[in-house]
């Protein structure tokens, strides 16, 4: 007699993998990864697909630059920069000439201490003549009548910071002041400057100065200021009075005496 089933059922019947016989030739549909070991690199797996970059289908940078047309375009490029680098350098040397601007510079210590007395004291100077050297003028290092820039650049850093510290002493100090007291300064000697070229076009006089020549005797007097100043914070009125009379003709006397010798520039 059967027994009714009250909501029970009977568990199934495991049923074990029929193994594949060895001699069987039948296809393989699926690998088979119950061991966890992916399987060998082939035609069924993934091992085998890759990208190679130089191989027959891939792109080799070197096969692309020995290519002919990849040569010349380098060439043509390196060409294009060449002669934009010319450009450049001559539209530089048109207005300014590095070497040249190089030339007055050309200082060392011994010149510039020689400098500050001959602009200070120019009364005992006797020799005023530039020495030359195979049709070149001597750098300022080896003549000491040669003008330069490199005291004029100095001399007016020193004025400004100068001008601040006075600034500061008379509590007037402000960064605005001290940008406009930069800003004035260089403006003047700009001016100064073309003032003098337009004079001598004007005059049709025949010198052989370069606006390097005039920027260097225009910022000389700077010297003069920075000893004026200093002689007003320490002695007063009276001494930046005396100083200033004293530096401003001496100046007069140097530039004088330089320009009367007939300065000549190549």
């Amino acid at each position: 007699m059967e027994l009714p089933h009250h909501g029970y059922r009977h568990s199934p019947k495991l049923r074990g993998r029929a193994p594949v016989p060895a001699g069987s030739g039948g296809p393989q549909l699926f690998d088979d990864t119950s061991s966890g070991v992916p399987p060998p690199g082939g035609a069924g797996g993934y091992g085998g697909q890759g990208f190679d970059m130089g191989g027959a289908g891939g792109f080799n940078v070197n096969s692309f630059l020995s290519e002919p047309v990849a040569s010349a375009a380098v060439m043509y490029s390196s060409s294009i920069a060449a002669q934009g680098k010319d450009i450049v350098n001559k539209e530089i040397n048109r207005f300014m000439s590095v070497n040249k601007l190089k030339y007055f510079f050309a200082v060392d210590t011994k010149y510039v201490m020689k400098k500050l007395l001959l602009l200070l004291f120019p009364y005992t100077h006797q020799d005023w003549e530039v020495r030359y050297h195979r049709d070149s003028p001597l750098t300022p290092r080896h003549d000491v009548n040669a003008p330069d820039l490199y005291i004029p650049s100095m001399a007016f850093i020193t004025y400004i910071l100068l001008a601040g510290m006075a600034l500061g002493i008379q509590q007037r100090f402000s960064p605005e002041v001290l940008g406009v007291c930069a800003s004035s300064a260089l403006v003047w000697v700009v001016l100064e400057v073309l003032v003098l070229l337009l004079c001598l076009y004007l005059v049709t006089v025949h010198s052989d100065l370069s606006t390097f020549d005039l920027l260097a005797y225009s910022g000389y007097k700077y010297v003069c200021m920075i000893l004026s100043l200093l002689s007003g914070l320490v002695f007063g009125s009276d001494g930046y009075y005396v100083a200033l009379s004293w530096t401003s003709c001496a100046l007069m006397f140097f530039i004088v005496s330089e320009v009367e010798e007939g300065r000549t520039r190549k």
